[in-house]
C-alpha cells in the first residue's frame, strides 16, 4: 500500500539536508530516505574570481579603451551565482524525488540566530551597531591587549610611549 510522503528540507550554507518522511496512521512519521546535498558555493566563487582576474588582465593591455560604466544593472530577482546554484540544485533534487515518490507536501526549516544576543542577552537598539572595540582608544586597547608591557622588549614598569625603543641609527 502506497503511503503519502512529506519531503523535509533543511537548507544550510554548505549543505542542504533532505528527508523523505512517510506519515503512517499507526506508527506516526517514519523517515524513509535521507540525504545531504553538498553545495559548491566556494568553488563557484573561486572560478568567478579567476575569471574576473583574467578579464582585468586582458583589459589592462588595451591602450585606448573607451571607459565603461553604468552597464552593470542586475535584473529583478537576481541572486549571486553561488546562491543561485544552491537554489537550482535543491530544486532539481526535489523534482527528481517527486518523480520517484508520491510527495504530497514540502516542509522547510528556516532558523535565524542573533549571535550578538547570544553573547550579550541585554543588547538592544543602537548597541547592535557598536563593534567589539567601541569606547576604546586604539592605544589603550593595544596596551590592554599586550598586558601593559612592551611587545618587543617585555618591559613592564616603564612609561610605554609610541617609540620607546630607538633604532641604532639614531
Amino acid at each position: 500500500d502506497v503511503q503519502d510522503t512529506r519531503l523535509k528540507i533543511h537548507p544550510g550554507s554548505k549543505t542542504t539536508g533532505l528527508a523523505l518522511v512517510a506519515e503512517y496512521v499507526r506508527r506516526g512519521p517514519t523517515v524513509i530516505w535521507a540525504a545531504e546535498l553538498a553545495h559548491r558555493g566556494a568553488v563557484i566563487r573561486k572560478a568567478l574570481q579567476q575569471r574576473r582576474d583574467h578579464r582585468r588582465f586582458r583589459r589592462a593591455k588595451l591602450r585606448y579603451r573607451a571607459p565603461r560604466f553604468l552597464n552593470r544593472t542586475k535584473p529583478k530577482g537576481w541572486l549571486a551565482p553561488s546562491l543561485q546554484h544552491r537554489v537550482d540544485t535543491t530544486m532539481a533534487c526535489v523534482s527528481r524525488l517527486q518523480r520517484w515518490a508520491p510527495v504530497v507536501a514540502l516542509s522547510t526549516l528556516l532558523h535565524r540566530f542573533d549571535t550578538q544576543a547570544l553573547q550579550n542577552p541585554e543588547i538592544s537598539g543602537a548597541e547592535y551597531q557598536h563593534g567589539t572595540l567601541f569606547g576604546y582608544e586604539v592605544r589603550e586597547y593595544l596596551l590592554e591587549k599586550w598586558g601593559r608591557k612592551c611587545v618587543y622588549c617585555d618591559a613592564e614598569h616603564t612609561p610605554l610611549t609610541i617609540d620607546h625603543i630607538h633604532p641604532k641609527s639614531k
